[in-house]
C-alpha cells in the first residue's frame, strides 16, 4: 500500500488485499494497467507516485483535501482508488472496455472524469483482459475473457448492486457478447417478479463509442476503403491475415460448424447466450457515432442505421455550447417502428445480412448520439478522439465524454 498524505510518502510492501468493507468518500477507479507496463518494480517509488497522481486523480476532489492513495495488485493488473474514512461505498460498477490493439490506458481520461463528476457514486473498472494483440482472438474468445474478468471484479467489490458498460470500437461487440454470457433472471424481493441481471447486478447503461455493430463488410462500413468495391472485396478476403479471428468476425467471414456469422447470431438469443435479452435488461442503450472523418468505423454501422435513416447534413448542428461536437441526438427511438421499416437497398448478400442485424438489434430501443469533429484539427483521428484515448492528441473529444457522464443513469 502506498499512502500519500500532505508531504509524507511511506511505502509498505507487500500490499494487502482490498477490504470489501472499506468506506469510501470518493469514487473508486480500477485501472488494470498490467505489471509489465506499470508495475511498481519498473519505476522508482517517487516516480510511480507522481505518475499515479497525474494519470488517475487529477480531477478527484480538491487539491487541499487530505487523501490516501492505495495501489493493490489484482489478477495481473492494478486496482487504484482514493479513499477516506467516514463515507459510503459506491454501489454502481462501470466497466470500460478498449477496442482493437488497445489497453486499459485508452479509457484513463474518461475514468478520471467519472471520478471527478460522480464522487461516491461509481466504481470504474478499466478492463485489461484483452489488450494489444489479444484483440485478434475473436469476439467470442474476448467476450468470454471479459465475462470472467467482470465476475472477478464483482466478487472483489462487495456492496455493488448496479452495473454499466462503456466500450470503444471492437470493445462494444466484445461487451455485447460478455453481457449475453453474464445475463441471468433473478427474482426481486420487493414484488417477487423476475428481472434480468448481469452478473447478479442491476443493468443500467450500455454505451458504445464508434462500435461496428453491423460489422465492417461492404457498404462503406470501413471508410478507409472509400467504398470502392474491389478494395472492399479484397479487405473481406484478407482481413483474417491482419486481425485474425476478429477480422473474420468483423467481415462476416466466419462459418463455424455451418452456423451464420457470429455478429448475425448476436442479434438474437441463442443457445445459452442471451444476447438480446441482456441488452433489453439495461435501462438505456446508447450508440455514440462519428458522422464523418472516422476512417475505421462507418457512420451506419456505429449508429445502427440504414443508409436512408442517417440524418441529413443540414441537421448536423451543435445546439449546446457545452457539447460543441454533439451534432445530433435521437433519444429512445421506438424499436417497434424501426424493426418494421423496410430497407430501401436490399439485393446483395451483404445488405441482407446487414438488414438482419439492424432488425435484430432494433428489437430494443437505442439512443443515438452523432458526433462531428469536422472543424477540429483532430478530425483525422476522430476514431480515437471520440473517447479521448490520449488527451494530448484527442482532447477535443472531452465534451463527448462529458456528455456521456452528464446523461449517465445512476
Amino acid at each position: 500500500m502506498i499512502a500519500v498524505a500532505d508531504n509524507l510518502v511511506r511505502a509498505a510492501i507487500p500490499c494487502p488485499k482490498p477490504n470489501p468493507n472499506l468506506q469510501f468518500t470518493c469514487a473508486a477507479v480500477n485501472l488494470r494497467l498490467g505489471r509489465r507496463e506499470r508495475g511498481f518494480r519498473g519505476l522508482g517509488g517517487m516516480e510511480f507516485v507522481s505518475n499515479l497522481g497525474r494519470s488517475c486523480f487529477g480531477g478527484c476532489g480538491s487539491g487541499q483535501d487530505r487523501r490516501k492513495v492505495e495501489v493493490h495488485s489484482a489478477s495481473g493488473g492494478e486496482d487504484v482508488f482514493a479513499a477516506a474514512h467516514g463515507g459510503v461505498q459506491p454501489d454502481h460498477l462501470v466497466i470500460m472496455v478498449n477496442g482493437i490493439i488497445g489497453s486499459a490506458a485508452d479509457w484513463r481520461y474518461a475514468a478520471k472524469q467519472f471520478v471527478k463528476n460522480l464522487p461516491d457514486k461509481v466504481v470504474v473498472h478499466c478492463s485489461e483482459c484483452n489488450p494489444s494483440r489479444l484483440t485478434f482472438d475473436g469476439v467470442d474468445t474476448m467476450g468470454e475473457r471479459l465475462a470472467e474478468e467482470v465476475n472477478d471484479v464483482i466478487r472483489r467489490w462487495n456492496g455493488i448492486s448496479k452495473i454499466s458498460f462503456v466500450a470503444h470500437s471492437l470493445g462494444g461487440l466484445v461487451s455485447r457478447y460478455a453481457v449475453g454470457r453474464l445475463y441471468e433472471l433473478s427474482m426481486t424481493t420487493r414484488d417477487r417478479s423476475f428481472r434480468g441481471r448481469i452478473g447478479g447486478l442491476e443493468p443500467m447503461n450500455f454505451i458504445t463509442f464508434a462500435t461496428p455493430h453491423l460489422g465492417s463488410r461492404g457498404h462503406k462500413q470501413l471508410p478507409l476503403l472509400c467504398g470502392l468495391p474491389f478494395l472492399e472485396r479484397g479487405a473481406s478476403q484478407t482481413a483474417h491475415w491482419i486481425a485474425g479471428r476478429s477480422g473474420k468476425h468483423l467481415f462476416l467471414k466466419d462459418d463455424d460448424d455451418g452456423k451464420p456469422p457470429l455478429l448475425v447470431r448476436m442479434v438474437q438469443d441463442c443457445d445459452d447466450l442471451q444476447f438480446i435479452s441482456s441488452l433489453r435488461a439495461f435501462k438505456r442503450r446508447v450508440a455514440y457515432a462519428n458522422a464523418n472523418y472516422d476512417y475505421v468505423v462507418g457512420w451506419q454501422t456505429s449508429s445502427i442505421r440504414r443508409q436512408n435513416e442517417l440524418p441529413k447534413p443540414n441537421l448536423l448542428l451543435a445546439n449546446d455550447v457545452k457539447y460543441p461536437h454533439i451534432v445530433h441526438t435521437e433519444w429512445g427511438v421506438n424499436s417497434d417502428e424501426e424493426a418494421n421499416q423496410s430497407s430501401s437497398a436490399i439485393g446483395t448478400q451483404v445488405i441482407d445480412l446487414e438488414e438482419e442485424m439492424i432488425r435484430g438489434l432494433t428489437q430494443v430501443s437505442w439512443e443515438r448520439v452523432d458526433v462531428s469533429f469536422q472543424k477540429s484539427r483532430q478530425r483525422y483521428v476522430a476514431h480515437t478522439t471520440i473517447q479521448v484515448k490520449s488527451y494530448w492528441l484527442n482532447s477535443d473529444g472531452a465534451d463527448v465524454v462529458q456528455h456521456m457522464i452528464d446523461n449517465f443513469v445512476l
